[in-house]
């Protein structure tokens, strides 16, 4: 089901909108939506999401090589905090 939204728009987002849509041959509304979704996929997230997407390329880029770092990591920091004490 749609729904009809009223906005109120200053002048110059008003007349940018109007170009592109005849620039594009699309509808105002049509941008409007388009803006919307985009908008709404990238703030509409939670913040997890976002965090992730931000890290996963690099996720089990770079070794240690310590083996189990992921076992004993207290043990690993408490040695480098004493070290550098």
């Amino acid at each position: 089901m749609q729904s009809q939204l009223t906005v109120r728009l200053p002048g110059g987002l008003e007349k940018g909108i109007t170009n592109l849509a005849k620039r594009l041959h699309l509808n105002r509304s049509d941008i409007l939506r388009m803006a919307l979704e985009k908008f709404i996929g990238e703030f509409g997230r939670d913040e997890e999401d976002k965090s992730y997407d931000k890290v996963k390329s690099i996720i089990g880029a770079v070794s240690s090589g310590i083996t189990d770092l992921g076992e004993s990591h207290r043990k690993y920091l408490l040695k480098k905090f004493n070290k550098n004490a």
